[in-house]
């Protein structure tokens, strides 16, 4: 019987494809299921294969293999039971890329609890957002263990270091996992939507198992792949499609820990003997413009990014020095992988600019306000036929004759910085905190660079470059290090609507035309 991860081809693809098939890739059942077991164990038995390598921002690099971290988080989750963790509880893992983070997110999987892994770079205000949201009973970290635990006195916080691999070790590797294919595996929080605060998408079990979609055609994962994806896997990109998609299909996966370096990034290319690398098209247009290669120097059979579009420049550079187009992959929080590129797929052509093609199983259409599909070069929605009715993604676009896809913007103010997703009233609200400002909002400015930054309108006491860099400054500490205003401007008043709201289209027209 031929497996879907044996069809190479686009015709195929399409027409072999049946949402049932996706389960034959996977131990479990509709009805019992363990995604540590699913990435992990299962992948444990006969000759040690490498599961994770690491390459670290001074240098270094870790191979860890999937019967090491097969063991070490059966320790972990019995360590959690010894703990006191119970089945349901929240774990958060506040970590780089590194064995103390695949070890806590994959072992609290194992013992049924829900990992959560946090961005590292947030500040006390983003972080306490999360966690009092969540609510761990554990949280594990590398560093500010004992701040951490005066912000939050309810929870236990360990810090990951000597004395924690030795109470680990203590433990047994043995771990019999039961959970259900419906218990909750991982929370994944997002920057924030439209105009609401941050808040956690609840993953299953079985979410791995619709995630094969973007595994398969929108990565183009295969079991033989050598696969890197430097993206944090704090957030949606990093951790599903850079983390969980490719060890559930037992692949080596390469990871990056630490402040971004393209050297560092071309130095694990060759270094993991990379064949398949999925990154923001921010880290393809920094590693061209640090020059480190020329066409030749490394071959990527496959390429794909996601979360921003890539500027032609760039895009016209990844073909010709790495070999292959740069397949776009382009979906939402709430359902999915949509549109696809098939990458490494035969009998399909990447077109320049466009977002793809629908991936298998989806029925994917442009509409209007009124639910009709419009025909080819008409701009309107970007939909998806869910249980019957068009689910709009918030995104306009238009199709092309061959039935390509095009992006023409967002319809809401989120805004997409070097692959980063933030929130506009998220960055407003820690704004509003700072003693010098009266009055902000906050749109997407375009950026050569990372695709778009936060431009703070904002109606202040006093002005000037030095009242700039404290407000700058005082945002890097209350929210992230990529979360502030990069640019900045003093107003006299925001401009309002009639019902006295801040007039935001007028914001992002102004910010647009570079005004």
């Amino acid at each position: 019987m031929t497996r879907i991860t044996d069809i190479r081809d686009y015709g195929g693809a399409v027409k072999g494809f049946a949402w049932d098939k996706l389960w034959e890739l996977f131990d479990g059942t509709p009805e019992r299921m363990n995604l540590a077991h699913e990435c992990l164990d299962r992948h444990a038995k006969g000759a040690p294969r490498t599961a994770v390598s690491i390459k670290f921002a001074d240098g270094r690099a870790e191979n860890h293999s999937f019967a090491d971290l097969s063991r070490l988080t059966g320790c972990f989750a019995n360590w959690l039971v010894r703990r006191g963790v119970a089945k349901g509880e929240r774990v958060a893992v506040i970590l780089e890329p590194s064995l103390g983070f695949y070890v806590g997110l994959f072992g609290a999987v194992k013992r049924g609890a829900i990992g959560v892994p946090l961005f590292t770079l947030f500040g006390p205000e983003g972080l306490a957002l999360r966690i009092n949201d969540c609510k761990p009973k554990l949280i594990l970290t590398h560093n500010d263990a004992q701040t951490l635990a005066t912000q939050f006195p309810d929870t236990q916080v360990v810090q990951v270091n000597d004395a924690f691999w030795a109470e680990l070790e203590k433990e047994s590797t043995a771990f019999e996992s039961d959970t259900s294919a419906s218990d909750l595996a991982v929370f994944q929080y997002t920057s924030g939507t439209t105009r609401e605060l941050p808040e956690a998408v609840k993953h299953t079990h079985r979410a791995v198992v619709t995630l094969m979609i973007a595994a398969l055609y929108g990565v183009g994962l295969a079991p033989e792949d050598n696969y890197f994806c430097p993206s944090s896997p704090a957030w949606g990109h990093g951790l599903w499609h850079g983390t969980i998609a490719p060890l559930a299909l037992g692949i080596h996966i390469a990871a990056y820990s630490g402040k971004f370096d393209p050297a560092r990034i071309v130095e694990a290319l060759l270094e993991f003997r990379i064949d398949n690398f999925a990154a923001a098209a921010t880290v393809f247009r920094m590693v061209r413009n640090a020059n480190l290669i020329k066409p030749g120097d490394i071959t990527l059979p496959k390429i794909s990014f996601t979360g921003e579009p890539i500027d032609t420049a760039t895009a016209q550079w990844v073909q010709a020095t790495l070999g292959s187009p740069a397949c776009s992959m382009y979906g939402t929080t709430e359902v999915g992988v949509l549109i696809v590129n098939y990458p490494g797929f035969n009998g399909y052509a990447v077109k320049p600019g466009s977002l793809g093609k629908p991936a298998p199983g989806w029925e994917v259409a442009i509409v209007d306000q009124d639910g009709r599909v419009q025909p080819p070069d008409t701009s309107g929605e970007i939909a998806v036929k869910r249980k019957g009715a068009w689910f709009y993604v918030k995104d306009r676009g238009r199709t092309d004759a061959d039935g390509y896809f095009y992006h023409e913007g967002r319809s809401d103010d989120v805004i997409i910085s070097a692959g980063w997703t933030m929130s506009a009233v998220e960055i407003e609200n820690s704004l509003m905190k700072h003693p010098a400002v009266l009055e902000a909002a906050v749109v997407g400015a375009p950026d050569a660079v990372r695709g778009q930054v936060a431009r703070a309108y904002i109606v202040t006491r006093e002005r000037g470059d030095a009242v700039i860099a404290d407000i700058q400054a005082f945002m890097k500490k209350q929210l992230s290090q990529h979360e502030y205003p990069r640019q900045v401007e003093f107003v006299d008043e925001l401009p309002k609507t009639p019902a006295g709201k801040v007039n935001r289209k007028v914001l992002r027209d102004r910010a647009a035309s570079g005004q």
